[in-house]
């Protein structure tokens, strides 16, 4: 295949003729291919009003020379502050300026070479940014957490390990796949946390496993330090660290060793919670027993007061219902009827005064045994209501 592909480029270069500016982008589009990793010495060093930084890496062999650009927002990214004669390893890919037909090296990112340098960076790093790891500053893990955030590579033992040892108490997690070894590593670091920062979560967890200063790169950058101590709940730093503790493990509310430490962390609340439930239960299974034991002592002592105490509430609920019952009969109407007392109505209403009706009115009085039918002739008032 590669074969081919060199042969086919080979025939497209041997048989047409290219403008200055094609011929630029064709040779742009193949060093795009040749991405790498390359270690010298600085020298040259400026930064332009723009933020852009420009030097050259030499070869302390023989004095090779390698133009390189670094833009603003990676620079203020990387972690380090460039300067002549420092010794580094950059990341990247060569690219041609085409206004002027120069190849540069565009820096993607920049780490110090060899240990001692790398860890005189950490001692620096974290002096200045120790304002940030006071305890002061950390937030508690909240009481049962729910809804888990997890920033980690989706490969390897590390997220199994996590999940092999949560708890069953229903969680639920939103993960971000990242790359978490070395330098590179950053930008998707920042991406992930900025991504979670927008989700509704209770709590967040950032893991890897163990491995050397070099790969620790991006936990030992200030710009995700001060992201981490800016974002919005509770934070677990999980990783295997050895010697130096990974600046934002120092940042991070709560920092653990490895995954399955942070998995612990969140179940410690909720296996409280189901413990204090089983001791709960088992009191109220306990007073419970307790209770109907003097309960079944007490019911022989009591049963024969209770069914005295009972017999006279009835008594005296049937003396009140015979009394109520007497004073319902007495004010029966039909018994009235039947005493001779009659009811009159017009239209079906009662006729209770001689206001009520007029001369001619047909009228109906009501008597114990049926209804009789009258006209009125005369209105008189009683004497008594004159």
């Amino acid at each position: 295949m590669k074969e081919k592909s060199e042969s086919y480029i080979k025939e497209i270069l041997s048989t047409r003729v290219f403008s200055v500016s094609a011929y630029l982008d064709l040779l742009n589009t193949l060093l795009q291919a040749c991405k790498t990793r390359v270690v010298g010495e600085i020298f040259e060093f400026k930064r332009a009003q723009s933020g852009h930084a420009y030097f050259s890496l030499k070869d302390k062999k023989d004095g090779s020379v390698l133009n390189c650009v670094i833009w603003n927002s990676v620079y203020n990214l990387c972690g380090v502050e460039l300067k002549q004669g420092l010794e580094v390893i950059v990341s990247g890919e060569p690219d041609i300026y085409k206004p002027r037909g120069e190849i540069k090296f565009k820096v993607s990112s920049v780490q110090l070479k060899g240990e001692g340098e790398l860890k005189k960076q950490y001692d620096e790093l974290k002096k200045k940014l120790g304002y940030l790891f006071v305890e002061e500053k950390k937030r508690p893990i909240p009481e049962l957490p729910s809804r888990i955030g997890i920033i980690t590579s989706k490969r390897g033992a590390v997220i199994n390990d996590f999940l092999n040892n949560l708890g069953c108490y229903g969680f639920g997690i939103k993960m971000v796949d990242s790359r978490v070894e070395g330098q590179e590593a950053l930008k998707d670091l920042l991406l992930s946390l900025r991504t979670l920062k927008k989700q509704k979560i209770d709590v967040l967890v950032i893991m890897r496993g163990g491995g050397s200063l070099e790969s620790f790169l991006a936990f030992n950058n200030e710009a995700l330090v001060r992201e981490l101590t800016g974002f919005p709940v509770p934070t677990i730093v999980a990783v295997g660290h050895d010697k130096d503790v990974p600046l934002l493990a120092l940042a991070a509310d709560k920092m653990v060793s490895t995954p399955t430490a942070a998995a612990n962390l969140l179940n410690q609340s909720w296996q409280r919670l189901e413990w204090e439930l089983k001791e709960k239960e088992a009191s109220v299974f306990s007073f419970l027993s307790s209770f109907f034991e003097k309960f079944k002592l007490l019911e022989y002592k009591v049963k024969e007061g209770l069914l005295r105490i009972i017999e006279g509430e009835i008594n005296d609920l049937k003396t009140r219902i015979e009394r109520f019952q007497s004073v319902v009969l007495s004010n029966d109407p039909e018994r009235n009827l039947a005493l001779g007392y009659s009811i009159a109505r017009k239209s079906g209403k009662i006729i209770r005064s001689i206001e009520d009706i007029k001369i001619d009115d047909v009228i109906d009085l009501e008597v114990s045994d049926g209804i009789i039918k009258s006209k009125v002739n005369e209105r008189k008032k009683s004497k008594s209501k004159s």
